[in-house]
């Protein structure tokens, strides 16, 4: 299996289990590397190595972690990245945009897979449908996909003619909420802050 098949399933470990069963290479050992600020054993790590097994991919058979890059400074991640990057895993899982960004700078080979808040505004990738470079991943509210949601949030209840959105303005980019709006003016929806 080559790299860039070994990030497909990492990125979409749930939807690739037949591809998974199939390409493995027997005898193959996997390297992964993690930078991020959860620890080992938070629910979302634990979900992610539970899909890993269930896809064939078990830690002391053909996976191999490198544990450093659990609860790591995100703030700083500058040596951190380099000394995972040394390491040369096959893939690296990193988040949010400034780990990204530091493993950016110093591979361009090393297949990442992030996970951000809006990885094209961020600058990290071109465009969702044509990410191009070595980052894959999830970009949790990308306004490319706002308007998006509320479409199928409008099919799903199609008598509503009101929608809220309600939002942390200290954690929600303006942006967002405007794009909202803007589908909303042509939904007829009218959407009300809070």
């Amino acid at each position: 299996m080559r790299r860039r098949e070994f990030i497909t399933l990492l990125g979409g470990v749930a939807i690739a289990r037949p591809f998974a069963a199939r390409a493995q290479e027997p005898g193959r050992v996997y390297r992964l590397a993690f930078l991020i600020p959860s620890p080992r054993q938070s629910p979302a790590t634990i979900a992610f190595f539970d899909e890993l097994r269930r896809n064939g991919f078990t830690e002391g058979q053909n996976l191999v972690v490198i544990p450093d890059g659990f609860e790591a400074d995100t703030e700083h991640p500058g040596k951190l990245a380099a000394a995972l990057v040394k390491a040369a895993p096959d893939a690296i899982v990193a988040g949010p945009a400034l780990p990204l960004r530091a493993l950016q700078n110093i591979t361009h080979t090393i297949p990442l897979i992030g996970m951000t808040e809006d990885v094209v505004a961020e600058g990290l990738v071109a465009s969702l449908a044509q990410p191009g470079g070595n980052i894959t991943g999830i970009s949790l509210l990308s306004p490319e996909l706002d308007s998006k949601r509320q479409e199928i949030l409008i099919e799903a209840v199609p008598g509503a003619r009101r929608i809220a959105a309600m939002a942390d303005s200290n954690a929600i980019a303006p942006y967002h909420l405007q794009a909202l709006e803007q589908c909303g003016a042509l939904t007829r929806c009218r959407l009300y802050r809070y």
